[in-house]
């Protein structure tokens, strides 16, 4: 069910961001982001929309409902006059987590509705879209509305890489093992590990201020760091195994306290999606499962796995502000959504050379940080100041990107953040010492 909608006025776009103008505008970037979504869904037939494999994934048609509900709820409903919404319950049903909003239908139960359709949810997308389109092309679009346009494509773009995550997890639990599309295997082995110094010093953390930036990323400010050194690349497969070779499963003493606990109740053995059969690790992703490749980053470790991993290293997982400030002045290389691999590949990306690889795409990389605000952090005044402030407790700070992650949507100040114990998404680590 194809995105197209009418002719909208072109917009400049520059780098991994949005410029002033296009921030102002940004018409031509909401046809390519919703039109993204709907082409990751190409692969799909029916059943596939509705199923729910845990609490923590949400089936991919409510996905697809919940980020056309953002644009209808925090722009068409106060900004276009005569909006009338497309269903009186759908912001009970697709609301997420914002109390301010009202009431919603629990996270849990998402995979329990078998209405509305799919069919339905697609008429609701076109819906939207069409009055957002009108709403752009009048040219009387407020800095309001663009902001929350923009906020609300950038939304949308983390919930494709969360369209993706959810789906491999269903269908990693169908023992037909069934295949969302074919991978692309890569040939060829991982850079050697290496060492790069990082001198101690002040340096900058923080949005900038050109561009799109999500609240958390602000307010821009300086930290003193000691010197350090951080891993060329990141942790692979062939490491990994070694780590599990040596017991590092079954060694309190490399463990936290707490992740001890999680590792002993869920009996994790190896990363999510790893299982040994006949002597040989086999592993499950998106386009099947397969040999391990030890080449391959390792992916699917949560924050306990880690740094359990860099601890017997002799390592330890570097700080986010650390990552930040040794990638400093780099470029977004790697592999990314839009390379349609959706899986971690063993070799560099082509424009991926530098003594420091591998820093975007592939992985989000685990940081020793807890998930908190900047100095000075103060979220937005409503609803939207909801999206990330909340969440500032129990939680560590990754940075990076994935595989899974579209190229515009990452930049070097980007915070995502999960649970310690996460390990659906795709995460991954790169070591540090002092």
């Amino acid at each position: 069910m194809p995105l197209t909608p009418p002719a909208l006025p072109q917009v400049s776009r520059t780098g991994n961001g949005w410029t002033d103008e296009s921030d102002a505008e940004p018409g031509l970037r909401y046809v390519d982001v919703r039109s993204w979504t709907e082409k990751l869904c190409q692969p799909l037939e029916t059943e596939d929309y509705v199923i729910q494999s845990t609490p923590d994934c949400s089936p991919v048609k409510w996905h697809l409902a919940h980020t056309t509900w953002f644009f209808e709820t925090f722009v068409l409903i106060p900004y276009l006059p005569g909006y009338r919404p497309f269903h009186p319950e759908y912001c009970y049903l697709f609301n997420s987590y914002y109390n301010a909003v009202g009431p919603r239908w629990p996270r849990s139960q998402r995979g329990l509705l078998s209405r509305p359709t799919v069919g339905e949810v697609f008429g609701y997308r076109k819906y939207v879209d069409e009055h957002m389109t009108r709403l752009l092309q009048a040219r009387r679009s407020s800095p309001d509305i663009a902001a929350r346009t923009v906020l609300g494509l950038n939304h949308e773009q983390q919930h494709q890489e969360l369209m993706l995550t959810d789906l491999k997890h269903a269908l990693a639990l169908n023992p037909l093992r069934p295949v969302y599309r074919p991978s692309v295997l890569d040939q060829g082995q991982c850079p050697n590990l290496g060492w790069i110094a990082v001198a101690a010093g002040l340096g900058w953390v923080g949005h900038p201020g050109k561009g799109f930036a999500y609240d958390n990323e602000l307010p821009r400010h300086q930290v003193y760091l000691q010197g350090f050194a951080l891993a060329s690349r990141l942790a692979h497969n062939r490491e990994f195994l070694a780590f599990i070779d040596d017991g590092g499963y079954d060694r309190p003493a490399l463990w936290l306290s707490d992740g001890w606990a999680v590792r002993q109740e869920r009996a994790w053995t190896a990363p999510l999606y790893w299982e040994k059969q006949d002597g040989a690790w086999l592993i499950t992703t998106l386009g099947g499962r397969r040999a391990l490749n030890p080449d391959e980053p390792v992916c699917h470790v949560s924050y306990y796995e880690a740094d359990a991993f860099a601890r017997w290293s002799g390592c330890r997982l570097p700080t986010e502000q650390e990552l930040e400030m040794a990638v400093a002045g780099g470029s977004l290389a790697g592999h990314f959504l839009e390379a349609e691999r959706y899986h971690p590949a063993p070799v560099v990306a082509d424009d991926d050379r530098g003594p420091l690889s591998q820093l975007y795409g592939d992985v989000w990389q685990w940081t020793a940080s807890p998930y908190v605000g900047y100095p000075g952090y103060q979220p937005a005044v409503g609803a939207l100041g909801e999206y990330n402030g909340k969440f500032m407790c129990n939680q560590f700070v990754l940075r990076g990107a994935s595989c899974a992650t579209p190229r515009s949507h990452a930049r070097t100040t980007y915070r995502n953040f999960f649970p310690p114990d996460a390990r659906w998404q795709f995460t991954g680590l790169r070591v540090a010492r002092d």
